[in-house]
């Protein structure tokens, strides 16, 4: 099981390098490895579990987080305004994207970050994208709002880039043309 003390934080050279492709079959190993990156996800949105190993809430966790240079990541939203989505990607990538940007008003966190940072971080509204599960089988799914941006910010994960190089360090406020904020 994935602890807080597993996650490396801002400042490890880990968070800043390209992960690697993963090979299917997947090992014993890669494939515990996602397991346990969802699983945290899961637990942690558990009040109970969560107050008992003291696990922070979020919503995705990707491989170079644990400080594996593996291109997985887990996402787990549960959500009534919208559709949900719990999933494992494996070799992700956007296939398709909206010219349209948005934001999370409230701005982005990340577990690998222990300071608020604030200012609008842009992402696509909508994507396509495609990725392996466990067993190597491909899907593809459309996504947009919250599942959309949490995406987007676990691939960024995947490429060595952390979700505040996207604001704008002049103007960390400044709102994109053709955008709209996500409210949460």
């Amino acid at each position: 099981m994935i602890l807080m003390e597993d996650i490396i934080r801002e400042g490890n050279p880990a968070l800043r390098e390209r992960s690697e492709e993963v090979v299917f079959p997947l090992s014993a190993e890669d494939k515990q490895l996602a397991h346990d990156l969802h699983e945290y996800v899961v637990n942690s949105q558990d009040d109970a579990v969560s107050e008992k190993y003291g696990l922070r809430a979020g919503i995705g966790l990707a491989a170079p987080q644990v400080n594996r240079l593996k291109r997985i990541f887990a996402l787990h939203i549960e959500s009534d305004e919208e559709k949900g989505i719990s999933l494992i990607a494996i070799n992700p990538r956007i296939v398709s994207h909206s010219v349209e940007k948005t934001y999370l008003s409230t701005g982005e966190g990340c577990l690998s970050v222990d300071r608020e940072v604030e200012g609008i971080v842009p992402r696509y509204t909508r994507i396509t994208v495609k990725a392996f599960d466990t067993e190597g089988k491909e899907y593809k799914k459309r996504l947009k709002g919250l599942p959309a941006i949490a995406f987007q910010h676990e691939l960024d994960h995947l490429n060595g880039v952390m979700f505040y190089d996207h604001i704008d360090p002049n103007e960390p406020y400044r709102v994109p043309a053709d955008s709209s904020p996500y409210e949460r």
